[in-house]
């Protein structure tokens, strides 16, 4: 099973250099970063845990400014979002950042995509809540449609492109590995099997009930069963755990590191080190 990461980087934590690096030298397998833009003060939204809402939130790196320096000092670690919170961004950028970071990375990125939890933070860019699963669908076709081999328009319910030269492409297949965030459902199944490789759920809890809806979802959409990833995201691990992941067909789990200073950091990685 391959071992990765995430962590909020922020201001105050170890650097994107200085924990790539690291990664790389204990052979952890990749480095996932989150995305908040902002945090309101005035926020009426629960945190999804419960209690107060942590701090790194607000302080939280951009992931592809983050990332691209984490590429430049690795040669073997994967890097992905953990995740890209889609209907926040204007899709022709994104698509350009995307392209760029797997084609300067060599083909090492994963883009994780999700629709968020923080309605305030949804609201400052003009996303309607309860469309933004659907608007995430649509930027995402028209990203494809720049990533084309061709140049492919694409004309949406929320934008469009014209046929267009966009260059750097991902590196492989028409776009980077794609993985969907977020809790079980026949929703957010419905979007994997149709325009993803797979599923990031968070925490990785209820894989056992969960595991044979999303097949099934998957197989009826066409999909071959064997190509669908499902990365347990931002896990506590414990022996038991990863076993039971390995026992349910799982090949890669993502690790949840602190928000700290590189000492903090370094300290957990040692421990995390054992599941190698």
């Amino acid at each position: 099973m391959r071992i990765a990461t995430t962590i909020f980087l922020t201001d105050e934590t170890i650097t994107p250099v200085r924990i790539a690096r690291e990664l790389e030298q204990r052979g952890f397998s990749g480095l996932y970063l989150p995305e908040h833009t902002h945090i309101p003060v005035e926020r009426v939204t629960p945190y999804p845990v419960g209690g107060e809402l942590p701090p790194e939130y607000g302080r939280t790196l951009d992931p592809f400014v983050a990332l691209g320096q984490a590429s430049a000092v690795t040669e073997h670690l994967h890097l992905g979002t953990g995740i890209t919170l889609i209907a926040q961004h204007d899709p022709i950028g994104l698509a350009k950042q995307v392209a760029t970071l797997d084609h300067l990375s060599g083909g090492r990125f994963t883009l994780g995509l999700g629709f968020g939890w923080n309605r305030e933070e949804a609201a400052d860019h003009g996303v309607e809540w309860s469309a933004r699963r659907e608007l995430g669908r649509d930027r995402f076709a028209l990203m494809r449609a720049l990533w084309a081999a061709e140049p492919t328009a694409h004309d949406g319910e929320f934008g469009s492109v014209k046929a267009s030269y966009a260059h750097p492409k991902p590196v492989l297949n028409g776009a980077p590995r794609t993985l969907i965030g977020g809790a079980a459902g026949p929703k957010l199944f419905a979007h994997i099997a149709e325009y993803a490789d797979g599923w990031l759920p968070i925490g990785g809890r209820g894989l056992t009930e969960s595991l044979p809806v999303l097949r099934r979802a998957w197989e009826a959409a066409g999909r071959a069963p064997e190509d669908l990833q499902v990365v347990p995201y931002a896990v506590l691990p414990t022996p038991g755990k990863l076993a039971h992941y390995a026992d349910l067909g799982i090949e890669e789990v993502v690790l949840q590191l602190p928000p700290a200073d590189e000492t903090g950091v370094l300290k957990v990685l040692d421990e995390y080190a054992a599941y190698l």
